[in-house]
């Protein structure tokens, strides 16, 4: 902020916001700055001395050189009504001997009865909200709590997905497909297998009638393989 006419010390910001929150010390800060040759001593005071703490309250600003002023406002038990505040600050500043330190400052430097030339400089004070702590994330959101949809490109599913969509059901459907063929496979096989071993067994019953009494072996060996082959297709 540049320098009103008549000021040795410019002053950012004017305005002291304190984040206010209850039973917490909250502290802001201004800047001094010296654009003058001259060494400028200072002094703050306030409306209410036993709420606030400034750090430096008295000084030495060097020429072409600033300052950093910390204000301290004790933890407030209550908060004002709609938030207002009416404490204000005065900023007291006067041109100082060329190579004056800070012991050189005395009460009476700042004394305008007595004829100093003393400029002054009042700053308000104003609560603003603290800032707010990042939102949670919402439930639902994270990986594993709820399914995924597919996603979407103008509200339609993307060509990829689409085609990993369709790959599952087309292949279980051709493995089925494959497993049915391959049974029927198996089970013409086992009927023709089935209709060559009841011809064998027509001719063997022709003999068998001619030679009553003495079965041969083969047909026991082929009376079995029967019931085998019609066990499995009974699957």
């Amino acid at each position: 902020m540049e320098m009103s006419t008549g000021e040795l010390l410019s002053v950012d910001p004017r305005e002291l916001q304190f984040p206010f929150e209850l039973k917490k010390q909250i502290s802001c800060s201004f800047q001094l700055a010296n654009k003058s040759e001259d060494y400028v001593a200072f002094k703050v005071k306030t409306t209410n001395p036993k709420k606030y703490s400034v750090r430096p309250n008295t000084g030495i600003v060097l020429p072409r050189s600033t300052c950093d002023v910390i204000v301290t406002m004790q933890a407030q038990k209550e908060a004002p009504p709609e938030m207002q505040c009416k404490d204000k600050f005065l900023l007291q500043s006067i041109v100082a001997n060329p190579g004056a330190t800070l012991k050189d400052i005395t009460p009476e430097m700042f004394n305008k009865e007595a004829g100093q030339a003393v400029h002054e400089c009042k700053l308000r004070v104003v609560y603003v909200s603290p800032p707010q702590p990042p939102s949670p994330v919402a439930e639902g959101s994270e990986e594993g709590s709820s399914p995924k949809a597919f996603p979407l490109e103008n509200g339609n599913l993307s060509a990829s997905e689409v085609a990993r969509a369709s790959d599952e059901p087309h292949d279980k459907s051709a493995e089925a497909k494959a497993l049915v063929s391959k049974l029927t496979q198996e089970k013409s096989m086992a009927l023709q297998q089935n209709n060559k071993l009841r011809q064998e067994l027509e001719l063997l019953k022709g003999e068998s009638s001619r030679n009553r009494g003495n079965l041969p072996f083969t047909f026991i060996i082929i009376v079995g393989l029967l019931g085998v082959i019609f066990g499995y297709l009974m699957k």
